[in-house]
């Protein structure tokens, strides 16, 4: 009956489930490398000084996104001019475009992060 009342809560508890289990674990971690008298230097061991921002990198992977997108509509509408179900044609071709892009835009962030 009212079923989005029970789906609701239910994906705003899973959501801060995996938040909050995610950051108790983190800090268990911590609290036993710290006991065993580790150097606080190792917590920031994946961070490096010549990181790309992440305005660079959200900027970069949403304009090859929406790129990727509108090239996957273009391809799609030829598509369907040669006579290619159309059902089949669009979202295929615009989530594989998408997806192409974003694989372009990691390999470019990689390749940002490096210089």
């Amino acid at each position: 009956m009212h079923s989005e009342l029970i789906i609701v809560p239910i994906m705003f508890g899973v959501i801060f489930g995996i938040f909050y289990l995610y950051l108790s674990t983190r800090n268990k971690e911590r609290l036993a490398l710290i006991e065993k008298g580790a150097d606080a230097s190792i917590f920031m061991r994946g961070r490096s000084q010549k990181a790309a921002p992440i305005w660079k990198v959200l900027i970069l992977n949403l304009a090859l996104l929406l790129m990727g997108i509108g090239i996957g509509v273009f391809i799609s509408a030829l598509l369907v001019n040669m006579g290619i179900d159309d059902n089949v044609a669009e979202p295929g071709t615009i989530f594989l475009m998408a997806g192409i892009a974003l694989f372009i835009g990691f390999t470019m962030t990689k390749n940002l992060d490096k210089n």
